[in-house]
């Protein structure tokens, strides 16, 4: 049974996960408070995408626990964790001839025996409100930008309510612009996040946590400014950083050099 006055959204334990037979993640272990943000880093291959899909279930650890608001993920229904947890993944394809409103408007089944059909359109168009795209609300997917139907991704998955939300590389093909932009409305609406992110200098603007992966191992789970210092950066990046003050602002920024191209 699923306790939803819990502050703990999230609490995951993951000794050893597998993969076809190889290894994928091995001690991993961080809790999630609610309302947090916690950005997952490393170079490709690190297990990244693993830790969500075991947060998912799409794979199972051999031991260990990941519990929702102090409920074993594992003890869940697919319908039950479809109403708590919503994931915006890397490569969805989803039927270009939808229009937008129909598309945001997926996010709302786990919940349809919850409200009147009034009350579901009320959510979407919310949500559509939210990240700009009410008045698109008529078009095809297939006639918006890439830009556009990752934001519409975004909507379907805040129309879904959820108490966590799973992002996989959300800021993929998009300009810095609109990385900032997408990342800045996950923030503002308060909701337990775990986020796969490439882009150091984003994920430290946007996240309270940093959880920093290293062929599958955790390196370190700490706030940003320390799971990015330099004894952590080099090793698992091969980079290095300086900071320094901003000079309208006084706030400190970090500067990160390649050494190969310095």
């Amino acid at each position: 049974m699923i306790n939803s006055s819990l502050d703990s959204i999230l609490s995951v334990n993951i000794p050893s996960l597998c993969r076809g037979g190889a290894r994928v993640l091995a001690d991993i272990h961080f809790t999630l408070g609610r309302g947090e943000r916690l950005a997952v880093v490393g170079p490709n291959g690190s297990g990244k995408t693993s830790l969500l899909a075991a947060i998912t279930r799409q794979l199972k650890p051999a031991s260990g626990d990941i519990c929702l608001l102090g409920t074993p993920i594992s003890a869940l229904s697919a319908a039950q964790r479809a109403r708590h947890i919503a994931v915006l993944g890397q490569n969805e394809a989803p039927d270009p001839r939808l229009t937008l409103e129909d598309y945001v408007a997926l996010g709302r089944l786990p919940h349809l025996s919850a409200m009147s059909p009034r009350e579901h359109r009320a959510v979407v168009l919310r949500s559509l409100t939210e990240t700009g795209l009410y008045s698109f609300r008529h078009r095809t997917l297939g006639a918006l930008s890439g830009g556009e139907r990752q934001r519409a991704a975004l909507a379907r998955v805040f129309a879904q309510t959820p108490d966590l939300l799973l992002l996989d590389e959300p800021t993929n093909h998009l300009d810095p612009a609109g990385r900032a932009e997408l990342l800045a409305q996950v923030k503002s609406k308060g909701i337990a996040t775990v986020a796969v992110l490439h882009d150091l200098p984003l994920a430290e603007a946007f996240a309270e946590r940093m959880l920093v992966l290293c062929q599958g191992r955790q390196i370190v789970w700490d706030v940003p400014e320390k799971a990015l210092a330099a004894e952590y950066l080099y090793p698992v990046f091969g980079l290095t950083s300086v900071t320094v003050a901003h000079p309208n602002t006084g706030k400190t920024l970090r500067i990160y050099e390649t050494p190969c191209l310095a």
